[in-house]
């Protein structure tokens, strides 16, 4: 009989991968969730299509973000916003050029989540690898692109820690099985079955990761079909709460929980509990993004009757959008692409109108907010 003392992760034990776990521990937590989702659809439901875009537009600009930075990088936001609006055809102030790597992972993520009905087979998962790597390069290193990952450098690993020291946390299967691997996941994933869509994607998400199919880009395709399966729940394409974004923000319980689970027995429990608890989480911060719009709405409800000129109305929605730092009349000057003149006009007409009011300090440090009410 096989010494199971000795197996360390999951993709090496005789009954992968039939998953298995505790359905009463998991059913009271799929339920609040499932209640949370219904509720917050409802809100958004009623604000009407223009407030429901510009929802849509926050949290997949915070997704695209957010998935990025769970891998250590960061993508311009203001590329990623105008790279989502242009491509879902939304009429927003302010648009930049966006690279085609922000464009790459833009398209990844809104195929998976507009498409979220179609099958998601080898070529899709291809397209969405070779969208993420346009120059089929990761970093320095050259990558396998539209293929699996064949191993010549040696054996899949997940590692951290400096040079000659690195702490291995996770070994992947070896390539010759990942062509059987992938077909049996696809087959899965494509399978109808009574099983929640929910619960289906926190599972996919796990199974993904740990065949690890790709040279890179593993936990951002795994992400994706995360939110497939979110968009599958719900049987709708428009995104009002971001997983990618709730996940960086416990980054390291993320994955410490998937290390512990891809070196434990096919029981996920705590997995699919964790998973379940960080998504109530994501859906709770979406109240926020509610607030927000509400609010935005209802400043340009007070502000429809002032005649203001396009770099006003261009700042205030920067302003709106969640602009860091404090709002000085050289930044805004610098933002507008105008003179430090025709800034101060801009301000203080707005400052007239009641629509700004400047902060406390003066001097240099002089800076100007949103009135609201």
């Amino acid at each position: 009989m096989k010494d199971y003392s000795l197996i360390r992760y999951n993709w090496q034990l005789s009954d992968w991968p039939r998953w298995s776990w505790d359905k009463t521990c998991i059913l009271e937590r799929l339920t609040q969730v499932r209640y949370q989702q219904g509720h917050l659809l409802g809100q958004m439901s009623s604000l009407g299509f223009p407030l429901q875009q510009e929802a849509t537009l926050i949290t997949l600009t915070e997704d695209v973000l957010k998935t990025s930075e769970i891998e250590g990088e960061r993508l311009n936001k203001e590329q990623v916003r105008s790279s989502i609006a242009r491509r879902l055809g939304i009429d927003v102030v302010g648009l930049i050029p966006s690279d085609r790597h922000v464009d790459g992972v833009v398209e990844m993520m809104l195929d998976a989540t507009s498409q979220f009905n179609a099958q998601l087979t080898e070529e899709r998962l291809f397209a969405w690898h070779a969208a993420l790597f346009p120059t089929g390069r990761s970093g320095m290193t050259k990558i396998i692109i539209g293929s699996w990952r064949d191993d010549r450098s040696g054996p899949m690993q997940v590692v951290s820690g400096p040079l000659g020291r690195e702490k291995v946390h996770f070994q992947a299967p070896p390539a010759v099985l990942l062509s059987q691997q992938m077909t049996d996941f696809l087959t899965w994933f494509n399978k109808d079955s009574s099983l929640d869509n929910i619960l289906k994607s926190a599972i996919a998400h796990l199974w993904f990761v740990s065949i690890h199919p790709f040279d890179d880009g593993n936990g951002r395709v795994a992400r994706a079909i995360t939110d497939l399966c979110l968009a599958r729940s719900e049987q709708n394409s428009k995104r009002f709460y971001s997983m990618s974004s709730q996940i960086q923000k416990q980054r390291n319980a993320y994955y410490d929980i998937l290390e512990k689970t891809q070196k434990s027995s096919m029981d996920i429990t705590e997995w699919m509990a964790w998973f379940l608890d960080c998504l109530a989480h994501a859906i709770q911060g979406a109240e926020v993004m509610l607030t927000s719009i509400l609010f935005k709405s209802r400043f340009w409800e007070r502000a429809q009757l002032a005649s203001l000129n396009a770099r006003q109305k261009m700042v205030l929605n920067r302003l709106l959008d969640g602009f860091e730092g404090k709002l000085t009349s050289s930044k805004w000057a610098k933002l507008a692409k105008c003179s430090q003149d025709t800034a101060l006009r801009d301000i203080a007409e707005l400052i007239k109108l009641g629509l700004l009011e400047q902060t406390t300090s003066g001097g240099r440090s002089t800076g100007y907010v949103i009135i609201s009410q």
